[in-house]
């Protein structure tokens, strides 16, 4: 397939989806296992929970697709029609598509699945997301972090616009807060990355947290940034799923490399390297994905690599 020229934000907005779904893909074989010992590089051989095909990607990527074909077919990500769009999606990813699904996402997209044919779809299902996190029931899993990424391509020139966006899209299944700050910083991170190629967005999202849960979050970034992946062991956990891939990211300085050290971590192998993915194809582009994984890559519901371009650059000129 022909990519954008390197170096460009075309390459590395193309990067984003390509990223995360190489990430994904790549550590499909390895989840729920064991960090790998650091002489093992990762191949995308398939097998797994799914079993998968080599190449194949998981529920990461395709709840990601989900919410890349809203941004790509409404102009405003937050209107009535664009989130009950991408409610509906999940619920037809559901019943069509999920090759894997989390607990908590099964457990909100079955309570809203009566409304997938109205308009409150995405209402009853954040609802539903707010009602379980309410009841005690453990809601910071990494389910919404790991599909955020899209998000990004539609809010290029618009920090604040993105944060609001990250949290809504992140509530739709994830009621504790938790889960919406990951995504607000990783969605800057992203952002930034594919604007000006550096890794200085996630922390620069900071600043668009409540000031009163900047802290936490900051020390929580020290600590991965001084620790191996590996160390981050409950990474099912959204902090720890965050904490593992940004280890993983900023310990090394290219983009295979790194997103080796993402699936190396072990546990949420999938998971942790697609959300590690989409940042490092944000800073590093397209261009910089091995060309063997670019020919491998597919999944739900019937995307290569090239699709996944046409994609991303679909969602940028719709909201350039």
């Amino acid at each position: 397939m022909s990519l954008p020229p390197s170096g460009t934000v075309d390459d590395r907005a193309v990067g984003v989806l390509l990223g995360a779904a190489c990430g994904d893909a790549l550590g499909v074989p390895y989840e729920f296992g064991p960090p790998l010992p650091a002489d093992v590089v990762p191949e995308m051989v398939g097998g797994g929970l799914g079993p998968y095909a080599p190449g194949e990607y998981s529920d990461d990527t395709q709840m990601a697709v989900c919410i890349a074909e809203t941004l790509r077919d409404h102009d405003d990500p937050l209107s009535p029609e664009a989130l009950a769009a991408t409610a509906r999606a999940f619920l037809r990813w559901r019943a069509e598509g999920a090759t894997d699904i989390g607990n908590q996402t099964a457990r909100v997209l079955g309570m809203a699945a009566h409304a997938g044919r109205t308009d409150r779809v995405a209402r009853v299902m954040a609802e539903g997301a707010t009602e379980l996190h309410a009841s005690g029931v453990p809601s910071a899993g990494n389910g919404s972090l790991m599909r955020t990424g899209p998000l990004a391509l539609a809010y290029l020139d618009d920090p604040r616009g993105l944060a609001v966006a990250a949290r809504r899209y992140s509530d739709l299944t994830h009621g504790d807060p938790l889960a919406g700050e990951a995504c607000v910083l990783w969605c800057e991170g992203v952002r930034r990355a594919v604007v000006h190629a550096d890794l200085d967005g996630v922390r620069a999202g900071l600043d668009l947290l409540p000031e009163d849960r900047r802290d936490a979050w900051s020390a929580w970034l020290d600590e991965a940034e001084a620790r191996p992946a590996h160390a981050f062991g409950d990474n099912g956990f959204v902090v720890r799923a965050l904490q593992a891939a940004w280890s993983a990211v900023t310990r090394e300085d290219a983009f295979a490399p790194a997103l080796a050290s993402a699936v190396r971590a072990g546990h949420d192998t999938d998971t942790v390297a697609a959300i590690a993915g989409a940042l490092l194809g944000a800073r590093w582009g397209a261009g910089a994905v091995p060309r063997e994984y670019v020919s491998a890559v597919h999944g739900w519901p019937g995307y290569r690599a090239e699709g996944l371009a046409e994609l991303a650059l679909a969602i940028t000129r719709r909201h350039a």
